[in-house]
Formats: structure tokens, C-alpha cells, sequence
């Protein structure tokens, strides 16, 4: 199958799993640039040239980095694990789709960021209704959304071509998680996908006159709370699968990890109007109602951060560890590809409180808008994801292209995810603390004619930029690194898929009958949001012309 055993992986499959991680790098540097500029103008240091708008710049900062770069690096990672834990290469149907996707998102990509930057789309990465981008841009939406979709298509193809060959045996856990991940990202972009076919294209070219906005809305973020758990699982992929092998140990529960996917598979899609609290139009029986799923997902984030820490001690005292926390001093600090993902884990603790926060009826009046839901997103995102994403290159890169990882890059990894902590400490640590005190988000610098109030939140925003400017270090250094690893000596880079402990229980058949699961996971669906949805179909009132509003 042209496997090149020096790297271990399929010459094409490797040319696939690169083309999504490089792209995504390349989307994260730009999209690094706009939210410097971003920060420096919001702490009142730079002055934008009249030409580039501070909400182009924020638009292009959320497309590109919370859609894009997560997008792309996850297809590259779970396409590169599908492969290496489904007999090392993958069939070629997948890899065709995998193309086409990678083909059609690319398209969409280049399309919208030149819209951007032409300052005909500058409408942020929630595109909301009634605000009106050019038509293109909702086209090359599709695009993005369609060609994730041929990658996820690629994917299901190939765990059936499996399961076929191998009846009656367990799938591998990776693929398993894929599969999961995939099925809830295709379910939940169908949300968006009626938004933007149904109404906002129609609207933008001018074809139906006004839009329904609180169903726009509705419809985007029954997309945009799952979003935030396909940026999540592919992390924690790595904290399950990956981490325990790159410390040496070995996964303290599979049936465990399976079934916190189906949880989330479960749980994470019929919670939007959590997001939606505090608009009108929604009667607050259905808002309680996806509240309470909302905290349902609290459960299998807490089964995956007692398994983690299981799996820490128990490989720990394999080796020798005494006392209460001795199996601390086990654990390898100085492997990059154990620390970043590590550090991710870590500010996922504040991070999931603060969601916590924002799903909470009463309290989520308190920081609804304001700074504090944008600090809170940078530890979830941009930090715990994004640093366990960088763990995973520093390993991933060698694998696919046959080099390896020397003493030097192990550092610079190490220095890269430190800047990227104290960056973000400064950042979202300012974010959260001037949105309890009422600074709004989504908004550029303004001293609101010198308000005794305003004045008080500048140190704090000066602070955020601070912390802007060396996070754009941390994403230099990692492009810097990225350049390093491509030119990394020859030689073989194991991709590490752990193995189970030996003491934990059997896996259910029952966890692959995704009939099954699908099956609830509609019936939660339709319980959640059917009778709204109806209500604001029928009397979704006059509705909205199109603003231009930059």
C-alpha cells in the first residue's frame, strides 16, 4: 500500500494528515495577527490606519483560529490516528474524501478571508442576524461545512470497513473517539447549515427581504455549544489515549473513556440556549430545560479528569512512587509532548468552572456580554485546546514525516507552552476580572467620554494587550518550531496509542450500537428544541432587514 516503513505511515496518508496540520498552522499565524492588533487597540496603545476596521480585525480573529485552525488540525489528527489504529494505512476512498474535504474548506477558507480583509464580511465568527455580510461569505461557509463533512464521511468508511473485516471485536479506542466526535460535529452543523441555506443566503442576495432573527440564532448555537466540544474531544483524545503511553503508563479505564464520548455525544448538542438566556423570545420553561442538559455534561468531564489522574498515580507507584503526591515527581516535566497537553488539562479546571458560571441562569446575568465570557473561551479554547494541539504537533510531525524529536525541541516546546501560559494568565486573568466589573465585550477601545467606570477598567485592558503581545511570541515560537520539526534528523517517531491497564473491566458491547445512541440523542434534541423552534416559526413576527453597520 506504498507504506514507507522508515516513517511508518503511508507516503499519502502522511501528504494528508500534514496538508490539514500545516494549513491549520498557517490560519492560527494570521489569525495571531488580528488579535494582536486586536488587544493593542482595545488597551488604547495603537491606533488602527483608516482603512482596517477593529471588528474586521476581530472577525478574522475568530474565524480563522475558532474555526479554522481547530477544524483543520482536528480532521489532520483524528485522519493520522484512524489510520496508524485501523491496520496503519487508510482505504482509498477515505483518502479521496479526505482531499475533497480538505479541497472544499480550503476553498471556503481563502473565499472568506478575502472577504475579511475586504471588509465585506465583518460580521464576527457567530455571523449573527440582522447584521448582513456579502453572500460569498455565507457560500464559503458551506463550503467549509460541506468539506468537513466528505472528512467525516471518510472517516465512518473506514471504521466500517473495519468492523466488516473484523466482526465481533472491540474497535480501537481512537478510532471509537473519532467516530464519536465526528457523528456529534456532523449532527450539530446541521443547525448552521439550515441557518445559512434557508435564510441567510437567501436574505444576503436579496431574495427574501427580512430574516427571522431570534431563529437564526437559535439555529447557530445548536451548533455553537457542540463546536465547543469538537475543539474539546480531540484534546481529550490525547489525554486519554495518547498521554498515558507517552508517560509510560497505561489507560486506567477503556470502558470508562468510551462512554464519556457517548455522554458528550449525548449531552453537548441539546444545550444552545444556554447561550440565549438572557434574549427575549424564548419562554424560560425551554431555556431550564437545556440548562439542566447543559450540566449534564459536567459528568463526563469529571469521570475524564479522575481517569487521568488515576492513570498518573497508578503509573507513579508502578514505579516506585511514595507518599500521598510522590507519583508528582514521576511524571516526565521535561517531555514537551506530556507537558503542554498537561498544562492544558490544568487550566481546564478554571476553565470548566467558569462554564459553570455561564450556564447558570442567575449568575450568566451578571457576565452575560461583557469580557469575562471572552476570558473564559481563551482558557477553554485557546488554552487547554490549543495547548494540548501543540503538545500533540511536537509528536505528530515527526511521525507522519519520519524524523524525531531531539533534546533542543523538547526545550523550545517547553518555552513555547510557558509563554503561552504566562501569556494567557495576564489576558484571560484580566478578561475575567474587568467583566465582573461590567466591561462589555465585542467592543473597541473607548473611554465612554471619560465615565469614572471606564477609566477604572484601562489598567485592566492595558493588561490584556500585555498578555496579547506575548501570546503572539508563543505563536511565533510555534511556527518557529512547526520550521524546526519539518527539518528534524531522519528516523522513526512512534505515534503513541496507549494500552489498558490490565485490571480494568470489559468494555460493553453496547457502546458501539450507534443506532442506539443517534436514536437519543434525537429524542433529546426534539424534546429541547422542537416546541420552541415551532413557536418562532410561526410567530417569529415581522422580522429584520440587513444592517451594514462598518
Amino acid at each position: 500500500m506504498g507504506m514507507d516503513t522508515s516513517k511508518g505511515f503511508d507516503r499519502r496518508d502522511s501528504a494528508l494528515v500534514l496538508a490539514h496540520i500545516l494549513f491549520a498552522f498557517g490560519a492560527l499565524l494570521i489569525g495571531g495577527i488580528a488579535g494582536l492588533l486586536q488587544g493593542l487597540v482595545r488597551g488604547g496603545m495603537v491606533k488602527l490606519p483608516y482603512e482596517i476596521g477593529y471588528y474586521q480585525l476581530l472577525t478574522a480573529h475568530g474565524v480563522l483560529m475558532a474555526l479554522i485552525f481547530t477544524t483543520y488540525f482536528i480532521i489532520g489528527f483524528m485522519y493520522s490516528g484512524v489510520a496508524k489504529s485501523l491496520g496503519g494505512y487508510l482505504l482509498p476512498i477515505s483518502r479521496k474524501l479526505g482531499w475533497l474535504g480538505f479541497g472544499l474548506m480550503s476553498t471556503g477558507t481563502v473565499v472568506a478571508t478575502i472577504l475579511i480583509l475586504l471588509n465585506k464580511a465583518t460580521v464576527l465568527y457567530t455571523f449573527y442576524a440582522p447584521l448582513k455580510a456579502s453572500p460569498w461569505f455565507y457560500v464559503s461557509l458551506v463550503l467549509v461545512v460541506v468539506g468537513s463533512w466528505m472528512s467525516g464521511i471518510g472517516i465512518f468508511i473506514n471504521y466500517r470497513y473495519w468492523k466488516k473485516v473484523h466482526q465481533g471485536q472491540t474497535t480501537p479506542i481512537f478510532t471509537f473517539m473519532a467516530v464519536a466526535t465526528m457523528m456529534m460535529w456532523i449532527i450539530a452543523t446541521l443547525g448552521v447549515a439550515i441557518e445559512v441555506l434557508f435564510q441567510l443566503i437567501p436574505w444576503s442576495f436579496g431574495w427574501v427581504e427580512t430574516i427571522n432573527v431570534v431563529l437564526s440564532r437559535t439555529l447557530f448555537w445548536y451548533f455553537g455549544h457542540p463546536l465547543v466540544y469538537f475543539w474539546l474531544l480531540p484534546a481529550y483524545m490525547c489525554w486519554y489515549v495518547v498521554i498515558p503511553k507517552v508517560i509510560g503508563g497505561k489507560m486506567f479505564s477503556d470502558a470508562l473513556a468510551r462512554l464519556s464520548f457517548i455522554m458528550f455525544l449525548l449531552f453537548s448538542i441539546p444545550v444552545g440556549f444556554h447561550h440565549q438566556l438572557m434574549e427575549p423570545g424564548i419562554p424560560n420553561v425551554w431555556k431550564y430545560v437545556q440548562v439542566v442538559l447543559t450540566f449534564m455534561v459536567i459528568i463526563p468531564s469529571l469521570m475524564t479528569a479522575f481517569s487521568l489522574f488515576a492513570t498518573f498515580e497508578q503509573h507513579g507507584r508502578s514505579v516506585g512512587a511514595k507518599g500521598l503526591f510522590g507519583w508528582l515527581k514521576k511524571l516526565p516535566w521535561r517531555d514537551v509532548r506530556f507537558f503542554a497537553p498537561f498544562m492544558g488539562m490544568l487550566i481546564f479546571i478554571p476553565a470548566g468552572a467558569g462554564g459553570i458560571i455561564n450556564a447558570s441562569h442567575e449568575l450568566n446575568a451578571v457576565v452575560h456580554n461583557t469580557l469575562w465570557v471572552t476570558g473564559h473561551f481563551h482558557l477553554t479554547v485557546a488554552t487547554s485546546v490549543a495547548l494540548t494541539f501543540f503538545g500533540v504537533t511536537y509528536w505528530l510531525i515527526p511521525a507522519v514525516t519520519g524524523r524525531v524529536l531531539t533534546p533542543k525541541m523538547h526545550r523550545l516546546g517547553i518555552l513555547q507552552t510557558l509563554i503561552w501560559v504566562v501569556g494567557m494568565f495576564f489576558m484571560s486573568g484580566s478578561m475575567h476580572t474587568v467583566g465582573l466589573l461590567g466591561s462589555p465585550r465585542r467592543t473597541a477601545f473607548t473611554t465612554y467620554q471619560d465615565h469614572p467606570d471606564a477609566v477604572l477598567w484601562m489598567p485592566y485592558h492595558v493588561a490584556m494587550a500585555i498578555g496579547g503581545m506575548i501570546l503572539f511570541i508563543g505563536v511565533i515560537l510555534m511556527i518557529v518550531n512547526i520550521v524546526m520539526l519539518l527539518n528534524a534528523p531522519k528516523g522513526f517517531t512512534e505515534f503513541p496509542l496507549a494500552e489498558v491497564s490490565e485490571k480494568a473491566e470489559q468494555t460493553p458491547a453496547i457502546f458501539e450500537r450507534w443506532g442506539v445512541w443517534v436514536s437519543v440523542v434525537v429524542i433529546l434534541i426534539l424534546v429541547a428544541y422542537a416546541m420552541p423552534v415551532m413557536d418562532m416559526i410561526t410567530s417569529g413576527g415581522v422580522g429584520s432587514k440587513g444592517f451594514v453597520t462598518w
